[in-house]
């Protein structure tokens, strides 16, 4: 139901204790650049991509930090193959690997607090299980999305299962409402995975180019909208605590999905989410990031998720997506002319 991919090696090492204050602290106040204003200075561009995978691989189990042998031994593994040739020898096969390593983040170095996971809440790092309710819509959903023929379709986020019959069958990224790194809240993909922020004493915006989602985030106390409205992004209030911004979200669209686990697939439905994001200014090149899923209707409890944002040199670019839907157009031709192929092959049975 959910795919858990491990983006860890397993290597045998000594386990290295590191103190946990060392990474619950916010930045001192002489390190954190401050606006004129005197709040912490968010400005920027941050890099949510990670080494760290969203839940804790097996070989780490019991453990929440890595030694720094084993974060050198997998930044060195991430150069070794960072643009390698991705592609499969017969361009007909696979064809999302067209995008090849060369234009997915070269990222090769691992978050100075090591942890094994991005999860930090369970402390076993991964995530908790889906209620009964949850796991029942899943099954119905794909149950329903896999109509009576006898050869798979190539389509490209559904590998060949449930082929699409209309547009809505598509995910929200493949219809590029939603980038699957978009959020929120946020988690890194293979590439793209930029957040740009820019305050005022009285707003933040949150910019994200994965799909050009921008959160405007009142500061002001304004209560939320009606529970009524609903949206993609759902209705974001923020405030101080201390020196961390917080970002409560709330009334977000039934029509998303609770949360993205990989980028090929997400869960549950949004309109129960309860998100709280905070972000904390560390020192001048780092943003800690941190947010907390709470939807009862999804998961029998709330988790949360912790990771260090390094500062990014260099400036966003325009993320197209496939402009004025002609990518979708295509594939759904696609999936009716192999149907047709399918019944011909049958003698024109059904």
């Amino acid at each position: 139901m959910r795919q858990r991919h491990s983006a860890l090696p397993c290597i045998a090492a000594v386990v290295l204790l590191v103190p946990a204050a060392a990474f619950g602290q916010t930045g001192s106040s002489d390190s954190v650049p401050r606006t004129a204003w005197g709040a912490p200075d968010l400005g920027g561009v941050w890099d949510y991509n990670s080494l760290i995978p969203l839940e804790r691989p097996a070989e780490y189990e019991g453990r929440e930090f890595m030694t720094e042998e084993e974060a050198a031994n997998l930044g060195e593994q991430a150069a070794a193959t960072a643009g390698q040739d991705q592609r499969h020898p017969d361009p007909s096969i696979d064809i999302e690997s067209a995008y090849n390593a060369f234009w997915s983040d070269a990222i090769t170095t691992v978050p100075a607090d090591r942890r094994t996971s991005l999860i930090v809440d369970p402390p076993d790092g991964r995530l908790p299980p889906l209620t009964p309710a949850a796991q029942a819509r899943e099954a119905a959903w794909r149950a329903n999305r896999t109509p009576p023929i006898r050869a798979p379709l190539l389509l490209a986020f559904l590998a060949g299962e449930n082929p699409a019959r209309g547009p809505e069958d598509f995910g929200l990224s493949e219809r590029c409402i939603l980038g699957y790194s978009t959020g929120p809240p946020l988690n890194g993909g293979a590439y793209n995975s930029n957040l740009q922020i820019f305050q005022t004493p009285d707003l933040v915006v949150l910019f994200t180019e994965m799909v050009h989602e921008a959160r405007v985030v009142p500061l002001d106390g304004r209560p939320h909208v009606s529970p009524a409205i609903r949206q993609w992004l759902g209705d974001s209030r923020g405030h101080w605590d201390d020196d961390t911004l917080v970002v409560e979200s709330r009334n977000f669209t039934p029509k998303r999905s609770s949360f993205i686990t990989t980028s090929t697939d997400a869960v549950g439905e949004g309109g129960m989410l309860h998100l709280v994001e905070r972000f904390t200014r560390m020192d001048a090149d780092t943003l800690r990031y941190e947010y907390t899923v709470n939807d009862p209707v999804t998961w029998v409890r709330p988790f949360t998720v912790s990771q260090m944002l390094p500062l990014s040199t260099g400036p966003i670019f325009e993320y197209a997506c496939h402009e004025g839907n002609y990518g979708l157009a295509n594939a759904l031709a696609g999936a009716r002319a192999e149907e047709r192929e399918v019944v011909e092959a049958d003698g024109g049975q059904d």
